[in-house]
């Protein structure tokens, strides 16, 4: 199979993709415990530049969003100085290299006091994530109930994606993704069954998509709207996410963020891997239908399903995971036939520590004679 319309290239609103391919953002948890983006980074996504669109790992805006172990960070100076190397890696791969976006992230609830000092996580409302546990630097913990915001403290919210966006952008970043998915905290606003305020963040779904709204405009300041790109999963229960009005709310949404002409709106429409269980799954007809920029999107897709996908008009791009960990030249394996390589032991994808294995230490394919 050719795959014509997936490795087909792309004016992603002005920006030029090379192929429908995007590298979909995951955390692959390598920047230590300084949260530095590190020359093993700058590796690791410049082996991934064959794609059309490089979205980085979540990264998050300020300290209070931390809740990943090992996870990089941009709330600092020296934060947004280290970028650098990574965006410079990814531009400049062999090939010609590819466009790279930082994806911005406030962990919320799905965080723990150990990342604070002993201070709780931060959400909508005070509500605890029902689940396993977190990692957390002292070992897996049970979810806390997290504090809800004061109302006065969600403009400095909006300010440290703003920061983040500017340091983005004098690292060279080519935009930046807004994350509103998988249970984090701007999906805690938007979602009724997290979201239970009785203030102007609150209540109504205009209120409740406030604070995502304020978010996009602040980062709009900084970068074109164009460059801009916002991530929702509507189906998606993870981090014990989902409320019963979940196709309003997403509708909502999108077509309030149309009116702000973004880059693309990143939808987690597959339901793949048992984070996507809502009973009536919502499509990229869907959000055709109130989205008019273009469409990413994501989720369990394969290059049979991305392609179709592609050629049918649901999508412009596709956002690739876990096929691209195991094979950083996967456009090429595509573009010629060539085989995947299978998935590594999945332990090793999420280290905590800055380490090669399960990261950086898969081999682009070799051809033999007849297949050259």
């Amino acid at each position: 199979m050719t795959f014509e319309s997936l490795m087909s290239p792309f004016d992603l609103s002005g920006l030029p993709v090379k192929n429908r391919v995007a590298l979909a953002p995951m955390t692959r948890a390598r920047a230590g415990e300084s949260r530095l983006a590190n020359e093993m980074m700058a590796e690791y996504y410049a082996q991934r530049a064959g794609v059309g669109l490089v979205i980085t790992e979540a990264t998050t805006v300020s300290a209070q969003a931390n809740g990943w172990v090992g996870s990089p960070g941009i709330y600092t100076d020296e934060m947004g100085a280290a970028w650098k190397q990574v965006v410079d890696a990814v531009h400049g791969a062999p090939g010609g290299g590819a466009p790279i976006i930082l994806q911005m992230w406030h962990t919320g609830r799905a965080s723990h006091s150990a990342f604070h000092g002993g201070e709780l996580p931060v959400s909508a409302s005070a509500i605890k994530i029902e689940g396993d546990g977190v990692h957390t630097p002292e070992g897996k913990k049970e979810y806390e109930v997290p504090r809800a915001l004061e109302t006065d403290e969600l403009a400095g919210v909006v300010a440290d994606y703003a920061t983040a966006a500017q340091r983005a952008k004098d690292a060279g970043f080519d935009g930046v993704e807004v994350h509103s998915a998988n249970g984090y905290l701007l999906n805690q606003f938007l979602d009724s069954k997290t979201n239970q305020r009785t203030d102007n963040y609150g209540g109504s779904v205009q209120n409740r998509f406030r604070l995502l709204r304020e978010v996009v405009e602040a980062v709009t300041e900084v970068f074109p709207s164009d460059r801009v790109g916002v991530r929702l999963s509507p189906n998606g229960v993870f981090n014990d996410m989902g409320a019963p009005d979940y196709r309003e709310t997403f509708l909502y949404a999108a077509s309030e963020l149309n009116a702000y002409e973004l880059g693309y709106l990143h939808v987690m429409d597959g339901l793949g891997f048992g984070f996507h269980e809502q009973g009536d799954p919502m499509t990229l007809a869907d959000f055709r239908e109130v989205f008019h920029a273009p469409i990413i999107g994501n989720c369990g897709y394969d290059a049979e399903t991305a392609d179709a996908a592609i050629a049918s008009g649901a999508a412009d791009m596709i956002a690739i995971g876990r096929p691209l960990i195991a094979n950083p030249d996967y456009v090429e394996r595509l573009r010629h036939g060539w085989p995947l390589a299978p998935l590594s032991d999945m332990s090793t994808w999420y280290s905590g520590e800055p380490n090669a294995e399960g990261y950086t230490d898969f081999a682009n394919y070799e051809p033999s004679g007849a297949e050259a």
